[in-house]
């Protein structure tokens, strides 16, 4: 990735506000500063060990690797190279992005002004790609990625980029199976059902009290179990919330910040029972009144509300160790969430699949 060297417009801005560095502890590897992640435990593991392709020159002719950049911003410009190299004898320009601008550049540049070195410094990622690749890695990176222009994704009314292998629309091995309680086939084609039903297939409809549909959803920072103990996370969203549509919360005579409690006609109290170890919680949240939700489905999003992983007292061996309350905030919601009528002690579930439903709960939410 060698090119031609020329002289950048633009200069490094310091950092003016340290609250924007990652929330970790800085870490130096190969004496470089660089915040505490996996790469940084990968490449201080190799550099303790002496290994080979890591270090300096570690890359060979593309350079160093005493950095997690050297190796994530090559990927970004391969990226940037494109699935086809240029063919001056058939005239194909390949597909390289073009170069970015003196003004993209800039805006690169002080987008990331608030950064520390030890995660953004324009000549050790410029170093890392070479001169030749610089600008391109940041065509790309201004953009998010690269995507095709709108007029060549068509071949007249067919998407030009089509899938080249068989996509089975009947699956022999699944019209082959019986479900063990109907002994009917399950479908060997896609099929519309219209309404909950239980694992024999009956439809389920339960009191119209049970107004909202109950889903879940991820947070992009958050996991189900694991990142509760991770505190740097829970800095960004301490305790998540019952997601209402604005139509729902005012017929509800709801509004942000209100206790709800969730209810469904297989749980009517609304709560937990956890043993006698902890007792009975109430499944209850915090509303948050948003537009980008459908009328009449409420969620939550998974990773808060635990019952463990800390977050309680327990005693082990006569000794008590304590939970910690930071990992009890929140709601965690699936008992709620709608059990078999015929199979009581399991969720509704897809026969076919065997994956659980959580997507097809009728619930009502009662103010606390």
């Amino acid at each position: 990735m060698a090119g031609t060297q020329f002289s950048m417009p633009w200069k490094v801005m310091p950092v003016r506000n340290p609250s924007i560095a990652p929330l970790v502890e800085e870490v130096t590897v190969f004496g470089q500063e660089m915040p505490c992640s996996l790469e940084a435990l990968l490449l201080g593991i190799a550099e303790k060990l002496d290994l080979p392709g890591v270090g300096p020159d570690g890359l060979g002719e593309a350079g160093d690797f005493t950095h997690p950049d050297h190796f994530y911003l090559k990927m970004v410009a391969n990226l940037a190279f494109g699935d086809k190299k240029p063919d001056p004898e058939k005239n194909e320009p390949g597909e390289i992005v073009p170069d970015a601008d003196d003004e993209e550049v800039r805006i690169f540049t002080e987008a990331r002004r608030f950064l520390p070195p030890g995660v953004f410094d324009a000549e050790r990622w410029r170093a890392s790609v070479g001169d030749e690749w610089w600008r391109k890695v940041i065509y790309v990176l201004n953009r998010g990625g690269r995507f095709q222009d709108h007029a060549k994704a068509f071949d007249g009314s067919k998407l030009k980029n089509k899938y080249g292998k068989q996509i089975n629309l009947y699956q022999e091995k699944t019209v082959g199976v019986k479900n063990a309680l109907t002994g009917e086939h399950y479908p060997g084609l896609a099929v519309y059902l219209p309404a909950p039903f239980d694992l024999s297939g009956k439809p389920i409809a339960d009191p119209a009290e049970f107004d909202l549909r109950l889903i879940t959803n991820r947070e992009v920072y958050h996991t189900k179990a694991r990142t509760i103990t991770n505190y740097w996370l829970l800095a960004l969203l301490p305790e998540n919330s019952v997601l209402m549509n604005t139509r729902d919360a005012q017929r509800l005579g709801l509004k942000a910040g209100d206790v709800v409690k969730i209810i469904s006609a297989t749980n009517p109290a609304g709560e937990w029972d956890l043993g006698p170890a902890i007792g009975k919680r109430p499944i209850a949240g915090v509303v948050k009144v948003i537009e980008g939700l459908r009328p009449g489905v409420i969620s939550f999003s998974l990773g808060h509300g635990h019952w463990a992983s800390g977050s309680t007292d327990v005693v082990i061996d006569g000794v008590r160790i304590q939970g910690d309350p930071r990992r009890v905030k929140g709601i965690h919601a699936n008992a709620a969430m709608r059990t078999d009528p015929i199979i009581t002690n399991m969720c509704l579930t897809d026969p076919v699949g065997a994956s659980a439903v959580f997507y097809d709960t009728m619930v009502k939410v009662v103010k606390v």
